[in-house]
This record gives structure tokens, C-alpha cells and sequence, in this order.
């Protein structure tokens, strides 16, 4: 007599846990937003068309501006370009439909300073993200990244990670000794740091240029950078670790007007 009640309640509570779940499934704003950014999101690499493939990756961009302007790091962008065999600099851009379309792209705008590069590309306009205000941003709050982890290997299909700011730091950090000082932290220190937002979540090769966003307004604060961060924070370690870094996007103001003008 005492266990059908002990059943009859314990699928009360089963069902009272799978309600509650897709309530907050349904609650969860990030799934809509991931759907629309993933709209935005570009492969930034070279194409020569005697090549195979065509099109070689090289990182991540993002839409931003009139939705012809692509932002992604300056390290991605390629330094030289085969002219002879016809080799230029592109972007990769997936539609709805899942086919895959190259366009041509130039460089418009550079910051080496902060690692950061605005591409514009020819055609109609592709949906465009905003920029949020970086100043705001807190440790501890979450937001999302989206890109193309290792994607010369896993091809671009973007992908989106979880992240926590673990913390807002300066990009240059005084060493215990001058001894471990090299010149690019000195430099750095000398010519003035500036604050990043090191993250929790693990950036692989080929996220380089994507967008930290609100898991909510999809609004970027931050654009992932590990390459020119952790050369400059981590420059004693002989093996580097896994934290990534990224680039507030308050840095990508100047460069986008820079463009309108």
C-alpha cells in the first residue's frame, strides 16, 4: 500500500522537474540570439582559384557597420598575398541555406596596437552586429563567442562557447625582475597598457576575430584575441597556457569611423 504513493509522487516529481526545465529552456534568450549572430559570422582567409581548396582559412571575422564591413584581428590578416598566381584576400560567408560563398575583401582599417582589422567586402549587405559598451562589462557576468575553432580541420561551421569574465586585466603586467622583461613587454608598459577581459572559456586556433556577445541583445563587447595578449602577458612562460583573452570592443570605434570617413 505505501509504494504506488511512493511512485504515484516520485512522477509528480519527475514531471514537475521536466516542466521547470523547459520553462527555463524557454527563458533562455541565448539560443534565438546564437541563431541570429551565427548570421554574421565570416571565415577570413585567402582564395586563389588553381588552388585546392580555393579558399585557405585563416580566422574569424564578424559583420559589423553597413554590412559590408568585417572585423576581425590584425594577425589574421594576411602580411603578402601570391600575386602572380592570382591569390587574394576574402572572406568565407555561409547563408541560411547552407551553401558556402567567397567574396573578395580589402583592408580598410588597422590597429597593430590592438590587434584588431576592418575588411569591406563588395555585394548586399549581410546582417550586421552592434557594438555594446564594453566599459560596462563586469567579472563574473556570462556572454557567448561564436567562430570557427580549428576550421581549416573542422570546416566553417561557427561555433559557440559559453564564457564567464574571469577577469578584467591590464594586457601588460610589470614582471617580478626586469630579468623577465622582454622588449615587447616593455614596450607595451613604456608606450601604455590597456585593459582586456580574460575569459573562462577555451579558444582554439581559427577563433582568433570572434565576437564576444550578450546572450541576450547579441550586442559584442569584445572580440577574442589570444595571439597578440598572450605574447605580451605570458611572454616568462615557456609553454603558454590556455586562458583566452579578448580585446574590449570599445577599441573598435575609431577603426569603423575611420572607414565612414
Amino acid at each position: 500500500m505505501v509504494r504506488r504513493p511512493l511512485r504515484r509522487l516520485a512522477g509528480l516529481g519527475a514531471l514537475s522537474l521536466a516542466l521547470l526545465a523547459a520553462a527555463a529552456r524557454a527563458d533562455d534568450p541565448a539560443p534565438a540570439t546564437i541563431a541570429r549572430v551565427k548570421q554574421s559570422i565570416v571565415g577570413v582567409g585567402t582564395f586563389q582559384p588553381t588552388r585546392s581548396p580555393a579558399f585557405s582559412f585563416l580566422g574569424t571575422g564578424f559583420v559589423v557597420g553597413d554590412g559590408l564591413q568585417i572585423v576581425t584581428n590584425e594577425h589574421v590578416v594576411p602580411k603578402s598575398l601570391n600575386s602572380e598566381r592570382n591569390e587574394t584576400l576574402a572572406v568565407a560567408i555561409r547563408p541560411a541555406d547552407g551553401s558556402v560563398e567567397i567574396r573578395s575583401a580589402r583592408v580598410v582599417a588597422t590597429d597593430a596596437a590592438h590587434d584588431l582589422a576592418v575588411l569591406a567586402v563588395p555585394g548586399k549587405a549581410l546582417p550586421a552586429l552592434r557594438l555594446g559598451d564594453s566599459s560596462l562589462v563586469r567579472e563574473g557576468e556570462t556572454y557567448l563567442f561564436t567562430g570557427f575553432p580549428i576550421g581549416a580541420v573542422l570546416g566553417l561551421y561557427p561555433v559557440t562557447h559559453r564564457t564567464m569574465i574571469a577577469s578584467v586585466t591590464p594586457i601588460a603586467t610589470p614582471a617580478a625582475t626586469s630579468a623577465n622583461l622582454d622588449a615587447r613587454t616593455l614596450r607595451r608598459l613604456v608606450t601604455g597598457s590597456y585593459e582586456v577581459f580574460q575569459l573562462d572559456g577555451t579558444a582554439y586556433p581559427g577563433n582568433s576575430g570572434s565576437p564576444v556577445y550578450h546572450p541576450a541583445t547579441g550586442e559584442v563587447i569584445g572580440v577574442v584575441n589570444s595571439v597578440l595578449v598572450k605574447a605580451t602577458k605570458e611572454a616568462v612562460l615557456s609553454s603558454p597556457s590556455g586562458i583566452t583573452y579578448a580585446i574590449p570592443a570599445s577599441r573598435l570605434a575609431p577603426l569603423i569611423k575611420q572607414r565612414k570617413e
